[in-house]
């Protein structure tokens, strides 16, 4: 299983980001997937999941109407694009495979919110 994040960056606040997750090493469209962050020197922060066919999805109240979690089966791709960022969003951003709990993770893609 491999989760490779990409995307992040140093972005001003109210600018947008599209994180990808390229997932291989397993059946892709069978799984649940999710977006943690973790921002410095604090602990993991669940941020959005997405079910196996893209039909339902759940953010945390703090990206609520921000962020929005997607998925592409035929790409083996997970997506978080991030709308009006903040300086609080400033975080290691991971991908995650959820399989009874949170299983695999990736390596993280950084995201930075400053002016």
């Amino acid at each position: 299983v491999q989760l490779v994040e990409s995307g992040g960056g140093l972005v001003q606040p109210g600018d947008s980001l599209r994180l990808s997750c390229a997932a291989s090493g397993f059946t892709f469209s069978t799984y649940y997937m999710s977006w943690v962050r973790q921002a410095p020197g604090k602990g993991l922060e669940w941020v959005s999941q997405i079910t196996y066919d893209n039909g339902n999805t759940y953010c945390a109240d703090s990206v609520k109407g921000r962020f929005t979690i997607s998925r592409d089966n035929a790409k083996n791709t997970l997506y978080l694009q991030m709308n009006g960022l903040k300086p609080e969003d400033t975080a290691l951003y991971y991908c995650v495979r959820e399989n009874y709990g949170m299983d695999y993770w990736g390596k993280g893609t950084l995201v930075t919110v400053s002016s």
